[in-house]
């Protein structure tokens, strides 16, 4: 591994997460429902057990027990940096916690010269090309330089970019790499617009629904907002207060000609729970539709994805005729 040996690596592997949450991050702890469970101030979906230091970020799955894989997967560390950083070789990337905090500035990443990776991706997720090709043009969609991620881009009223999210092409891996952007600004999530104008929207956990969903349907006819993850408690424990999503609260204050919310969270218990108080959060005010996957356990990626594949299956077999 270029600028990093491998005693070091083995140096930096030996804190635990919560040891540097403890020592470096103490104002980002809060404590958890459960005994000796934590999460932090601004990820509420990400879960730390104080003993074990096992931690868990849901709405991004991704999880880990060491401080260097908190530092590569939730702060967004290059790995040789956060390598150097733990062994004290460049302390200074860890500030006086009595310091304000300061504000990461929000950087998009630079742009591969070809689409090819992120295109051949999206299309086997059941994307159609159609899709892919307008979240292109208007500026949504790009395919990073380097590990050739797909970049799913939120833009404010003026088109400038303010919040950006990171999913890896390989296709085989079991755990795909996700992320948002260093400085991110969750109030821009992911939407895919309209074709003319419209009073309708509808809400997905994530960017690839939204086109799924887009795909599967044909009929550009509403807004498309990612909420970038949603919060919901653990199966049995008992749930903090419900907290109106930020992304749909700041895209409905800039947005009020909308007339109705279309609910398109997964069919699973995260998923349903979050939709009830949706739901009833914003009835009244606006017409509100649920319309999620009718088949148990189900997100509209994996519809889109399970025609694709089945279209693909006839399609041989015509061949083979």
């Amino acid at each position: 591994m270029p600028g990093v040996t491998k005693e070091q690596i083995e140096a930096a592997k030996k804190m635990t997460a919560i040891e540097f949450l403890r020592r470096y991050r103490p104002e980002e702890l809060v404590k958890g429902e459960c005994r000796n469970e934590y999460q932090l101030r601004e990820h509420d979906s990400f879960k730390i057990n104080g003993e074990t230091s096992l931690w868990h970020w849901k709405s991004r799955d991704v999880g880990g027990r060491s401080a260097l894989d908190y530092l590569i997967y939730v702060e967004g560390m290059k790995f040789v940096d956060a390598v150097l950083s733990l062994c004290g070789e460049s302390p200074a990337y860890f500030p006086d916690s009595s310091q304000p905090k300061q504000e990461k500035e929000f950087v998009l990443p630079p742009a591969a010269e070809n689409k090819k990776r992120v295109f051949a991706y999206l299309i086997r997720r059941g994307i159609s090309r159609e899709v892919i090709e307008a979240c292109v043009r208007a500026g949504i969609l790009y395919e990073s330089a380097g590990y050739r991620n797909a970049v799913f881009v939120g833009r404010d009223e003026q088109g400038t970019a303010r919040y950006a999210f990171l999913r890896g092409t390989y296709s085989n891996s079991k755990k795909p790499f996700k992320a948002e952007v260093t400085g991110s600004d969750k109030q821009f999530c992911f939407c895919l617009p309209p074709q003319g104008n419209s009073r309708k929207m509808a809400v997905y956990e994530s960017a690839i629904e939204a086109m799924a969903h887009l795909t599967l349907e044909g009929t550009a006819d509403k807004h498309r907002l990612s909420l970038g993850g949603i919060y919901a408690p653990r199966k049995g424990s008992q749930a903090r207060p419900f907290k109106k999503p930020l992304a749909l609260e700041s895209f409905l204050g800039r947005h009020p000609e909308i007339e109705e919310i279309e609910i398109c969270l997964n069919n699973d218990f995260a998923g349903r729970w979050a939709a009830e108080h949706l739901e009833k959060a914003y009835q009244g005010k606006y017409r509100m539709v649920k319309n999620l996957p009718e088949r148990e356990g189900f997100d509209y990626g994996d519809l889109a994805k399970e025609r694709y594949e089945k279209l693909a299956s006839r399609q041989r077999m015509m061949l083979l005729r």
